[in-house]
């Protein structure tokens, strides 16, 4: 099957100013790179300075604008502290994706997963929503502009094999449309994205079961999995930009087709 070519989002985003969180590999680093490649300025927002810092490199090396701001979702100060590096270092705030994450580790039924475990995933993924949402609050109204949730399909019809990462990702759902109803009236937008593309979570877990990518191809009836930049960015350009004025309160599958159940 051919795969076509990566959407054009050269200008879409041309004087708008993205924060991501998680932005230093994977989807994160991806939608970064969409995010910029539309014109935007982009904050790389990441625990760890050894994938951050490369990531913004990378971006800056195009001759687009890029600030790396190490940033634990977890802490409502350091998720604070970013969006002010934001503001300070370009003008504003237009953009708020977070897509920060933790491992979900493997499979296992939920009487198997631990306390510390479930505490993580909810500090990173669910909590950390919400120290999101308050930090950008502000700044997106006064543009208005856009906040952008990372969920799942695992989020949408549950998992028999990672309870767990199903669950927060089912929260992001819940807090995106109570947002889209609070934040409607300050002209502020907010959808989730719900990818399934190559990350370097999903090569660990195919390199250990040799048969896992055969499997995921044959759901997706478009014949093929996702590239964070080429097939999920683009989609979190779209819902960045103008052309999505009217969009909010809703999850988009960017999945080849594999979730049909919306």
């Amino acid at each position: 099957m051919t795969t076509p070519p990566a959407a054009r989002v050269d200008g879409l985003l041309d004087d708008h100013v993205a924060l991501v969180t998680g932005a230093g590999q994977g989807i994160g680093e991806g939608i970064a790179r969409c995010l910029a490649a539309a014109g935007a300025a982009v904050v790389i927002a990441a625990r760890r300075a050894e994938n951050g810092e490369p990531a913004a490199e990378a971006i800056r090396s195009t001759g687009a604008r890029a600030l790396f701001v190490r940033c634990d979702v977890t802490d409502a100060q350091e998720v604070d502290a970013a969006v002010e590096a934001a503001v300070e270092e370009f003008g504003g705030l237009d953009v708020m994706v977070h897509n920060a994450v933790s491992p979900p580790g493997p499979p296992a039924p939920i009487q198997d997963i631990d306390d510390p475990t479930i505490a993580a995933q909810i500090a990173t993924t669910t909590t950390a929503a919400f120290h999101c949402a308050r930090a950008a609050h502000s700044r997106l109204r006064a543009r208005p502009g856009a906040f952008l949730l990372l969920t799942s399909p695992a989020g949408i019809e549950g998992s028999g094999h990672l309870p767990l990462y199903g669950a927060v990702k089912g929260a992001q759902r819940g807090l995106l449309k109570s947002l889209a109803r609070e934040w409607g009236p300050d002209g502020i937008r907010v959808n989730a994205l719900a990818p399934v593309a190559w990350t370097p979570a999903l090569e660990t877990a195919t390199a250990a079961n040799p048969t896992l990518e055969e499997r995921l191809v044959a759901r997706t009836p478009l014949g093929h999995i996702g590239s964070a930049a080429d097939d999920i960015g683009p989609v979190a350009v779209f819902l960045a930009s103008g052309l999505a004025r009217h969009v909010t309160g809703q999850t988009i599958c960017v999945d080849g087709g594999r979730y049909l159940g919306l």
